[in-house]
This record gives structure tokens, C-alpha cells and sequence, in this order.
């Protein structure tokens, strides 16, 4: 329940709850109170103020923190996971799972990937299989590795939470 505040409703007091979403003009001059999550709902905010995000089609499933790249696939700008052994550079990452052909969102590089598990705080991460991320780089001396990319994509400020990085992969 959100936060209620004391306001006159034809001559009368009442309590009545802030917004915590927006239906648009109908809302206009209404007092707004934080969602569940502490935060602002997106559809109360202006525009061009908000969380820096790009929709795609999934062109696969893809869970929840994992790293992702933009692709065409058939004329549609869509996204899959991003991979080190094909090639697939990593271009952002998901905070929440989306099915194949739903609409994802997507979080660009230099921003936080928060739904992640089990990193170590201060530790290096690169980019793995399946938009997963290792703390160990490849190495660019095994003939195993030939092709594949090496990709920096952060450092973990906590147990699951990674500052990402912007920084292009270099093919093996």
C-alpha cells in the first residue's frame, strides 16, 4: 500500500493513497509515492528521464542477468545471448528472464548488472558461454581458444552486482 496523505474530497477530509503509476493526463497534479522497490514507476517520469534501456525481440530465451548482443535477425532488430565461443560480442545485459520472441529489455554496457550470483567483490569478469560471465580470461596462447573473443565486461562490487564496461572484445 502506498503512503496516504490527508486531502479535502468535496468538503470532506480523507486519506487518500500517492500514485504510483501514471494513467497519463487523468493523473495530472496527483502527489506520487514510491512503488514497492523504493523507486518512481517509469510512467511517472518525464520524458527522457529514466532508466537507459533498448527494446529488442528475443530471438531466444534469456535469463535474467545475462549478457546479451543485438542482432538482425530477418529484418528485426532483435537480441541474443552473447557468447565468447561464436563471436557474439557482449552489447548489454538483462535484469529479468524474457521468453524467445517477447520484447526484452535491455541495459547498455557501463551501467550495473544486478542480478547476478556468486561473483566475488573486486574481482575482474569477462564474458563466457551462453551470456554468462568467468572470472578467468582466456588464454590467448591455447590453440583452443583461436576465434573466440576475449571480453572485459566489469568488475563485481558485490556477490550480484557487476559494474559493467563498455570495452570492445579482441578476437582471439
Amino acid at each position: 500500500m502506498a503512503s496516504r496523505y490527508m486531502t479535502l474530497l468535496n468538503g470532506a477530509r480523507k486519506l487518500v493513497e500517492g500514485l504510483v503509476a501514471s494513467a497519463g493526463v487523468a493523473d495530472a497534479g496527483k502527489i506520487v509515492a514510491t512503488g514497492p522497490d523504493g523507486k518512481l514507476d517509469q510512467s511517472l517520469m518525464p520524458l527522457g528521464i529514466g532508466a537507459d534501456t533498448v527494446s529488442a525481440v528475443a530471438s531466444e530465451a534469456i535469463g535474467a542477468g545475462k549478457f546479451v548482443n543485438f542482432h538482425d535477425n530477418a529484418g528485426t532488430f532483435s537480441v541474443r545471448l552473447a557468447d565468447n565461443s561464436n563471436g557474439r560480442r557482449a552489447d548489454g545485459f538483462v535484469t529479468e528472464a524474457f521468453a524467445s520472441a517477447a520484447t526484452a529489455t535491455v541495459y547498455p554496457m557501463d551501467g550495473v548488472n544486478s542480478a547476478l550470483t556468486g561473483l566475488t567483490p573486486g574481482a575482474r569478469y569477462y564474458l563466457d558461454t551462453a551470456g554468462g560471465v568467468t572470472a578467468t580470461p582466456l588464454d590467448e596462447t591455447d590453440a583452443l581458444n583461436a576465434n573466440k573473443i576475449s571480453q572485459y565486461v566489469g568488475t563485481a562490487k558485490s556477490a550480484t552486482e557487476l559494474v559493467t564496461d563498455d570495452s570492445d572484445p579482441v578476437t582471439l
